[in-house]
């Protein structure tokens, strides 16, 4: 028993030091624009393997999306952080953030066309088995992953984190393919009681597999650690929430990937 225990922190530490996550950023196009991203893997994975597509919140692709795709990424997951806005374009204000996130929600179609180009650098990717594809999303970036799955896109499933539901074409519902996973923040005043009402008929109408966890106590972006802590701002952090979440997400890969 003495060597045993001996042996298991060796084991264990062999195992870290053999995982080596590679950040490579990424330009590719969308139409003429010139967008931005970050290819996240493991280097110690070898064949193809379960992938996820990350999209950024109002304030574009930064260190927080960086954050989530290494924590993908250790998961087992070859990742690819999206950039919708294109490069160099990073808001350092809420008001620039809010005047880039409205250009794409008022234009759904290049929402849609923006996303999809990512999708496609990461479905090219040599790691990524395009069996088991999924998108998540954060604030804007939960809006842009439903929006995804409603253009009818051939992945697994998508997760919103915090994201607006609501949509200016419900028709497209009926192009949805794969499953969704909608975690939201119960006391969200930018997601209001009538649009979660709206998002859920939306889906009970076209019969998609779909679910929403609200966390009560969470305000609007409960997963961001820069966020602050007060609710009374309608945008704060909750830690326990932002755990549920990531728990919640992990138990749907396992399931849609299995």
């Amino acid at each position: 028993m003495r060597n045993l225990l001996f042996v298991l922190p060796i084991i264990m530490l062999t195992s870290n030091l053999r995982a080596e996550i590679v950040f490579k950023t990424v330009e590719y196009k969308e139409g003429d624009t010139v967008l931005e991203g970050l290819s996240v893997y493991d280097a110690a994975i070898q064949g193809k393997c379960p992938a996820v597509l990350v999209v950024h919140q109002w304030m574009g692709l930064g260190d927080y999306e960086k954050k989530r795709a290494e924590m993908l990424a250790r998961l087992g997951y070859n990742v690819f952080a999206a950039d919708i806005y294109g490069k160099g374009i990073r808001p350092h204000t809420p008001k620039d953030a809010g005047a880039q996130a409205g250009k794409y929600r008022s234009d759904r179609a290049l929402l849609r066309a923006r996303v999809r180009a990512g999708l496609d650098v990461l479905a090219n990717h040599e790691l990524t088995d395009t069996r088991r594809v999924a998108a998540i999303g954060y604030c804007f970036g939960g809006t842009t992953v439903l929006e995804l799955a409603r253009s009818g896109a051939d992945i697994a499933g998508v997760v919103s984190f915090h994201g607006g539901l609501s949509t200016p074409n419900p028709a497209d519902v009926k192009n949805i393919k794969g499953k969704v996973l909608a975690l939201h923040g119960a006391d969200d005043p930018h997601v209001p009681p009538a649009e979660v009402a709206a998002f859920e008929d939306e889906m009970r109408q076209a019969g998609v597999d779909w679910q929403l966890v609200a966390y009560g106590g969470a305000v609007h972006a409960f997963t961001d650690w820069n966020a602050g802590n007060d609710n009374s701002k309608g945008m704060a952090y909750n830690e326990r929430a932002d755990h549920r979440s990531w728990d919640a997400m992990k138990v749907f890969f396992a399931e849609i990937f299995k």
